[in-house]
């Protein structure tokens, strides 16, 4: 069933908010609420970033662990760390340990640490859809890529950023509000 359905507290909600009590709780309360300031943008890309691959709900059971290990996804620390880092994060199990990920991480908080002519509140939220796309009626109405996430992952790209395509770019862009993809019956909308 791809429409809004009604859960147990009879509201009616996007399917896949109903599936655990973890993704009611985000879902209701977090997924697509607007999300501003440099540490808030920089944890949601680096979280999306970590997605790449994985369910989200691997993740989100993981962000206190990620909170953790990576000094509460403050940029300046991030961007301090070395390959000794490196090495405590690839041995740390509450985080997805992979290289790859941890290392973009790591130079993503230095890409941010470097733009000098915007913030990362200010770049990221200039690409939100202007008008506002018209509520989705069921999971099929929902893209993976716009042309808003495509721009904004290359944008990300020129200016160093790491593990942002098209795809996660646009899983950002739901999660921080700057679209509203939650079903047109849904509560949360």
């Amino acid at each position: 069933m791809s429409e809004a359905i009604r859960g147990e507290d009879g509201l009616l909600r996007c399917p896949w908010g109903l599936s655990t009590p973890d993704y009611v709780e985000y879902h209701d309360t977090e997924w697509g609420k607007p999300v501003h300031g440099e540490a808030a943008l920089y944890e949601r890309l680096a979280l999306e970033a970590f997605q790449s691959g994985l369910s989200w709900i691997t993740i989100l059971r993981r962000r206190e662990g990620f909170r953790r290990a990576f000094d509460g996804f403050d940029p300046a620390r991030v961007a301090a760390y070395d390959e000794a880092d490196v090495t405590r994060l690839l041995a740390d199990e509450g985080i997805i340990r992979n290289r790859a990920k941890i290392v973009a991480t790591i130079a993503n908080a230095r890409a941010l640490l470097a733009l000098d002519d915007t913030s990362l509140d200010a770049l990221i939220w200039s690409f939100a859809p202007d008008p506002a796309p018209s509520a989705p009626k069921a999971l099929v109405d929902v893209p993976a890529v716009t042309p808003e996430s495509t721009a904004l992952a290359k944008e990300l790209k020129r200016r160093g950023f790491r593990f942002v395509g098209p795809t996660t770019a646009y899983a950002m862009m739901q999660a921080c509000g700057l679209v509203n993809d939650h079903l047109a019956d849904c509560f949360a909308r």
